[in-house]
Parts: structure tokens; sequence; C-alpha cells
């Protein structure tokens, strides 16, 4: 909350700022949703992790079920906004490149493992997965990629989709157990990129479209 002064100079009052408030409740709600689920999340012990107080608390979310609906579509839209940034299916973008998507993701997930454990665990729950924002977001815009000359022919998007999405939010998991420090993790996380790459280019991607690429991922493996 930004301070601001009393006409009479006396000390400093804090402004409220309602959006930052709501930000902070739902990142500390997405952090208990992914450690003890839904049944095991209230207002009270998010607004104890969020730093605010109980009743403001209530004044953004008036019930459990409220907040955990909230932090589930939060945390999708989180997710859009890391791998996609202003993307628009119906937009005519040149950026039609997976792998940097890919990359994306796994940076992200590999700081914040919790939000990729609560959207996985949501999808997997849910009667009607392809509601969700991200996972919309992300089939249309591979869509997109396999309509495209930079793909090869015959892909299969909804499998290729839940193939890649599966492996990249549960390669965090995997890394946590052998990662301790930062640069442990970004190494982790180049490996996963680096795979990930090297399986799109002798697979969805035309390689004579990404020639340079090609050429760098072979000196790569040839330890040149």
């Amino acid at each position: 909350m930004e301070q601001v002064m009393t006409d009479q100079g006396r000390s400093p009052r804090r402004r409220r700022n309602p959006d930052r408030t709501r930000n902070a409740i739902l990142e500390a709600a997405g952090k208990l949703l992914a450690k003890d689920g839904p049944e095991g999340l209230s207002v009270s012990q998010v607004a104890q992790l969020a730093g605010v107080n109980r009743g403001t608390a209530y004044q953004h979310f008036q019930s459990r079920e409220q907040l955990v609906e909230a932090t589930k579509a939060w945390v999708s839209e989180r997710l859009c906004e890391v791998a996609f940034g202003d993307f628009q299916p119906s937009s005519d973008d040149e950026r039609l490149d997976p792998r940097l998507v890919s990359e994306h993701l796994i940076e992200f997930l590999m700081d914040n493992p919790e939000l990729g454990r609560v959207w996985l665990f949501d999808v997997l729950s849910s009667q009607r997965p392809s509601e969700d924002p991200f996972w919309s977001l992300y089939r249309s815009y591979f869509q997109k990629f396999a309509e495209s000359e930079l793909a090869e022919p015959g892909i299969d998007c909804d499998v290729h989709a839940v193939v890649v999405l599966m492996g990249t939010f549960l390669w965090p998991v995997w890394a946590r157990a052998h990662a301790r420090t930062a640069k442990e993790k970004t190494q982790m996380a180049k490996r996963f990129s680096t795979e990930m790459l090297r399986m799109s280019l002798h697979g969805t991607m035309r390689p004579e479209k990404f020639a340079d690429l090609d050429a760098n991922l072979k000196q790569l493996f040839n330890g040149s």
C-alpha cells in the first residue's frame, strides 16, 4: 500500500490498493491449494499467509468455494500471460514457435511449482478441461502452428498438446528433488528446454525452416 501524508503533517497512513491485496490473497491461496487441496483451504489461513486481516480477505472472497474457484482462474490467467503474452488465436501472429512457449513456461514453473500443481490438478479432475482458459489458448496456439508452413504435416494437436504440457508441468516436480541452488534450477530448466527442442525439431517442426536451431542443437549434442 502507498503511504499518504495527512494535511496536518502527521504520520502517514497507507492507501488501500484492492488489486494488490487481491493478488496477494490469490497467490497465498495458490500455495495452500497446492499443498492441502481444496478441502484443506480456508479463508482465514489464506489471509494469514497473505499478511492481511481476515475481514479484508472476506471482503474479496465471501466463501472458501468462491476463493478456490477464483484461485484456479487466476492461475490459468497467469499461465496465459507467461506463455503467450498478448497473443490472440485470431491474429496473424508471426511468433508461431512452440519452443518459446515451452521455454517461458518451464522457467516460470521452476520458480512457481505450486501453481503448476494447482493447474494440473484442476484440469485432470475437471469434467470439461477444454473450458480452461490456458488449455484453450495453448490448443489454439498449437493448432495455428500446425497449420503453418513451419510444421510437419499430420500432427494430432490434442495428443501432442497433452504430452508436452504434462511433461512441462511434471518436470519441475522432478527437478526439485535434484536441484538445490538457483544455478542448479537454471540448469534443470535448460535441460528440459533443450530436449523439448530436439524432440520438436524431429517431430513437429520442419528442420529446414529452423536451420540455425538445427545446427546449434547438433553442435550441442556433439559436444562442440
